[in-house]
């Protein structure tokens, strides 16, 4: 059974309440060619084209619990495949669960893969205010942050080109820059900051740490140095469920005793 994700009130002391969340989607195996340009023909007037290939289910986030108190920054662990992204999907309403309910307060910002929420041909101005739209900002609240926006990504120079001549830097700096300043009360980030260079990142790491203070931060990364820096708390997912919530060091040697193996493997 499918649950809508909820927008609702909630104590102070909590700014993300999801409750036995959970995700899954169906694989189809694949149809065996035909031997012949003739067989797949016959085929098809037959209608055995058209019937369905085998399927199985693929479970990617599993039965999760996770309460996300203002003020906190969560790292969220894991390799390949253990549920990451599809956990910060389902908090962004790109997709929806197939069960369980995400309960937030306030605005959700995020930063997920370089581009995301751009329009390619619309310009670097213009997607500042696409993007504020979208985060339910009156255009009066964008404007009166817009100087800053642009000042911040450091892309005043092409602020009226199409951003889908941006590098990836750019599209980062900008995307970054518009949900720091568009005051969401959770922010949401992938992996995406490493594509920035050194300095840009420090800087928002500093921004993460002085205007979030009082916000929730779900902060996924690969970078154990960025993770120590300005994460309060860690979970760790493999294969879709929670192995772990709490100390953030003891959340890094968790993560790294289940992808030692992996790498023993590899090897």
């Amino acid at each position: 059974m499918s649950s809508e994700l909820v927008s609702s009130d909630l104590p102070d002391d909590v700014a993300i309440r999801i409750r036995g969340l959970s995700k899954s989607y169906t694989i189809h195996g694949r149809r065996l060619p035909g031997i012949s340009l003739r067989d797949d023909i016959l085929r098809c007037i037959s209608l055995q084209w058209m019937r369905k290939a085998p399927t199985h289910p693929f479970v990617a986030l599993a039965d999760v619990d996770l309460d996300v108190r203002p003020g906190e920054v969560v790292g969220i662990l894991g390799g390949n495949g253990a549920g990451k992204s599809t956990l910060l999907k389902l908090l962004c309403r790109i997709t929806r669960p197939s069960t369980g309910r995400i309960i937030y307060r306030g605005r959700i910002a995020s930063i997920l893969e370089v581009g995301t929420g751009f329009h390619p041909d619309l310009s670097g101005r213009e997607n500042i205010y696409l993007n504020g739209a979208i985060l339910g900002m009156r255009r009066a609240e964008i404007n009166a942050v817009f100087d800053d926006i642009v000042a911040f990504a450091e892309i005043g120079e092409f602020l009226d080109e199409p951003v889908k001549r941006y590098s990836s830097g750019m599209f980062v700096r900008l995307a970054f820059s518009i949900a720091a300043h568009l005051d969401p009360e959770v922010l949401v980030v992938d992996e995406v900051l490493a594509v920035g260079d050194e300095r840009f990142r420090s800087k928002c790491l500093e921004r993460v740490r002085s205007h979030f203070a009082r916000r929730a931060v779900l902060f996924v990364s690969h970078d154990e140095a960025m993770v120590r820096a300005i994460c309060t708390r860690a979970i760790v997912l493999d294969h879709g469920r929670k192995l772990f919530d709490g100390d953030v060091q003891a959340a890094l040697g968790l993560y790294h005793s289940l992808s030692r193996p992996a790498c023993a493997s590899t090897s």
